[in-house]
């Protein structure tokens, strides 16, 4: 269970990282790619920021997210630049592929699709676990 602190410094990290990223994204001539941080997780000591991130379009989410990794210090230089009255330290950067949104949109597809368990229950057979 998180503490109010480590909700309020989530908050403040996800919001500013929305900015820096968004300004990096534009600045380096991606068009067309949308980079959202979807939840920001912080360790009980302050320490670790593990920060979910949902690119679209997927097809891209690899490549940014190795480019994003490989910048994390000069990120993180940017957020306690912009959170220097609001944290003391700033906590070590994770940043993950959130794919819920993915998930989510495969479940549809396959309740739309040919392989609808409901409609044919003979694929139920398939899509059990042994």
């Amino acid at each position: 269970m998180e503490s109010n602190r480590q909700k309020k410094i989530a908050t403040v990290i996800q919001q500013d990282l929305v900015d820096v990223l968004q300004r990096a994204a534009s600045n380096g001539g991606l068009k067309g790619v949308i980079i959202s941080v979807s939840k920001v997780n912080v360790t009980v000591d302050l320490s670790v920021a593990r920060v979910y991130l949902s690119i679209f379009p997927n097809k891209e989410a690899k490549s940014l997210l190795e480019g994003i990794r490989s910048n994390t210090p000069l990120i993180r230089h940017e957020l306690s630049q912009r959170t220097r009255h609001q944290l003391r330290r700033m906590p070590q950067l994770e940043f993950f592929i959130d794919d819920s949104l993915e998930y989510i949109d495969r479940i549809e597809r396959s309740l739309e699709g040919d392989d609808d368990p409901i409609n044919n229950p003979d694929l139920l057979g398939k899509r059990k676990k042994s």
